[in-house]
């Protein structure tokens, strides 16, 4: 686990979130939610993203966005959350999972106890303290050359991030090897990707065996957001184990009853 600073000044929360797209305020905060801590902490600085009140299922907005990202790792076997800003049924089970996956109260009601818990899995970057965006971009240094934008690449690749964490926390808290994530066309054809490839799209990570082995990997990542799983007995994967979003959903991994 990477080191994390603590006593993050507020005049310095704009910038960071600007960075990323959120929007960094410490405000009033709302009376506490049914079954959530006092909402006290709610407003508590972060360097990435800072939540200022409760959020619960009709809430909507960039805060519940940002929320979707951190919980898409749980949406429950064989599925996916959408990252939409509108807090429905599905985000609701999501966070409900995340809470009982860390020994809080699980109503399915974000406020204190899930940002407290939030903030402690992010770093600065809003990457989970985990993973980084370098080990999820080893083609070129500013996400260029995909299928889409470099900066829709690098928000996917931060979902996919996010979804890693789950599943890694889900594993005994493990370390889970990425071996590499996005890749532009130009990459893409060196190593004889698929012209479709999630890669491209900076959906996809490449696992290594690390000390869970490929098949453990592959049977946990569908419980964890990932339409695509590629591993043991799919040709040209018995070296690695391949998870992606995107819409869809194709597992295949033979040699682990998948």
């Amino acid at each position: 686990m990477r080191s994390r600073p603590v006593g993050f000044l507020l005049s310095t929360l704009a910038g960071a979130a600007l960075a990323f797209g959120g929007t960094a305020a410490a405000s009033a905060t709302p009376p506490p939610a049914s079954g959530s801590a006092p909402a006290g902490n709610v407003g508590t600085a972060d360097a990435c993203y800072t939540w200022s009140g409760t959020l619960q299922e009709g809430s909507s907005g960039e805060a519940v966005r940002q929320l979707q990202i951190r919980v898409a790792g749980y949406p429950g076997t064989g599925n996916q959350i959408a990252i939409d800003g509108a807090f429905g049924p599905a985000t609701k089970a999501a966070v409900q999972r995340f809470q009982a996956a860390y020994g809080l109260a699980a109503d399915g009601i974000a406020g204190a106890q899930t940002f407290s818990k939030i903030y402690a899995l992010q770093d600065d970057d809003c990457t989970p303290v985990n993973f980084t965006y370098a080990e999820l971009n080893r083609c070129n240094s500013d996400w260029s050359g995909g299928r889409v934008s470099a900066g829709t690449a690098r928000a996917n690749a931060l979902v996919t991030m996010w979804k890693l964490q789950a599943m890694r926390h889900a594993m005994g808290d493990r370390p889970i090897a990425v071996n590499g994530g996005f890749r532009s066309v130009s990459c893409n054809s060196a190593v004889g990707g698929a012209t479709n490839s999630r890669h491209l799209y900076g959906h996809a990570a490449d696992l290594g065996a690390g000390s869970q082995g490929f098949c453990a990997l592959a049977r946990a990542a569908r419980n964890h957001g990932f339409t695509e799983i590629l591993g043991p007995g799919y040709p040209g994967h018995n070296d690695h184990t391949h998870v992606a979003g995107g819409s869809g959903r194709f597992w295949s991994a033979p040699s682990c009853g998948i």
